[in-house]
């Protein structure tokens, strides 16, 4: 069985996916899988899928959803600059430890 990834990325952070068919778009994570090493972006990445009526689903037909994207193709957002940048971590004064955004060394939440 192979080592969980680590990813500084998380469910819920803002991020702009920087390779591939959607480069360029922003987005929220909704998922993140890190056995897989992807994540799943609101509205990016959308494909068709064919789905036959189940307890679940009690209309069938053509449905839109997102597919997961490779981790390594997205990077956090940073609010501040309005770029894509890597993320660090650091202790803060109270002794929690807090990511930060590179580009603009600010709290990140």
């Amino acid at each position: 069985m192979e080592a969980l990834r680590k990813s500084r990325i998380r469910k819920g952070d803002t991020v702009v996916v920087v390779s591939g068919r959607e480069r360029g778009k922003t987005g929220k994570v909704l998922s993140v899988d890190l056995h897989a090493g992807k994540v799943i972006v609101e509205k990016l990445n959308i494909i068709k899928r064919h789905t036959k009526p189940n307890q679940k689903v009690k209309q069938g037909g053509i449905l839109e959803r997102e597919a997961p994207l490779p981790i390594s193709n997205v990077m956090f957002f940073c609010p501040v600059t309005q770029k894509g940048t890597r993320v660090g971590v650091r202790i803060s004064e109270d002794g929690r430890r807090v990511r930060f955004s590179k580009k603009s060394n600010e709290t990140v939440g």
